[in-house]
């Protein structure tokens, strides 16, 4: 006989109370507004109105209206499996239109620099990978595995088959964004500006701006490595580098909502001349990404 999992009381009437707001007919679906740690969420909350808050599995999830619009929010929690896991049980547990994540990342293109917000097409899980085995000072990989991507080193990043209701499961590597969501955050972009300054008057030497479109992959690893940095952004021809993204982009892929992540540059994830700049910046960058993602949500067709 399969083990049977207990169920608290607070748990049962925390389910029923989740079931019935999902299912009362004055609801409409909601965005799902999502960041993977708190300071990210904290300009978010700010202005929610009508807030109400409730915890599914350790998992506190705010309801209420942002911008006009009706939302969710929620941190994902840091990590691949933390992000897919907590966007799995808020698209089970509510009606969810839309996903959009809010926070911070490492930028590897050139190109770019801290303060930037990206808003890329398409995300990759680069970590998704085969440890080759050395032989004779080369790396190799077993005949029967294959990766479409030059190595770094022992890394040959791999793809991954994902199931869903499309047909057969597929194997991919890329999971792209809703092209609807990003034509409106091109629109946004084209009449926002963003903060220079964080709260403590630290500046960045050039105005930010925002990128639409391009690349980004995510993986369970802080990226502080010059090496590493440009292989991810010569491979991938990757903007950005974080740890969530990818992975509720794929679960939005297999159930088929759509998808878009903001993400602001805190550091340069390796590439800059000194220490790490993420506990300089990390707030100026959670704020431009959220305030982005307010005027997003605000130009969303009702």
């Amino acid at each position: 006989m399969p083990a049977i999992r207990p169920i608290t009381l607070a748990a049962a009437i925390a389910g029923l109370a989740t079931a019935a707001w999902a299912q009362d007919p004055a609801a409409r679906p909601v965005i799902a507004v999502m960041s993977a740690f708190p300071p990210e969420w904290v300009g978010l909350q700010a202005e929610l109105q009508d807030a109400r808050s409730q915890t599914i599995n350790g998992v506190e999830f705010i309801t209420g209206q942002l911008a006009g619009k009706d939302v969710v929010l929620f941190l994902s929690g840091v990590s691949m499996v933390n992000a897919a896991m907590t966007t799995q049980l808020a698209l089970d547990r509510f009606d969810i239109g839309a996903i959009v994540f809010s926070g911070i990342a490492g930028g590897v293109d050139p190109s770019l620099n801290i303060g930037d917000v990206v808003v890329a097409g398409q995300w990759g899980p680069y970590l998704e990978t085969i440890m080759a085995r050395e032989t004779e000072g080369r790396f190799a990989i077993p005949g029967f595995l294959e990766s479409p991507f030059p190595n770094y080193g022992m890394i040959f990043t791999s793809e991954t088959t994902v199931a869903s209701d499309r047909g057969e499961p597929e194997d991919r590597f890329w999971f792209p964004v809703d092209q609807g969501l990003l034509e409106v955050a091109r629109g946004v972009a084209a009449k926002t500006d963003l903060a220079a300054c964080n709260g403590d008057n630290a500046c960045l030497s050039q105005p930010p701006q925002i990128v639409i479109g391009g690349n980004g992959v995510s993986g369970s690893a802080f990226v502080d490595n010059a090496g590493l940095r440009e292989w991810i952004f010569g491979t991938f021809q990757a903007q950005v580098v974080d740890m969530e993204s990818a992975a509720v982009a794929q679960v939005a892929w297999a159930n088929q909502v759509p998808f878009i992540a903001f993400r602001s540059l805190s550091d340069l994830a390796g590439g800059g001349e000194g220490e790490n700049e993420m506990g300089v910046f990390m707030s100026l960058a959670a704020t431009n990404s959220a305030e982005v993602v307010k005027l997003f949500v605000e130009a969303l067709p009702e």
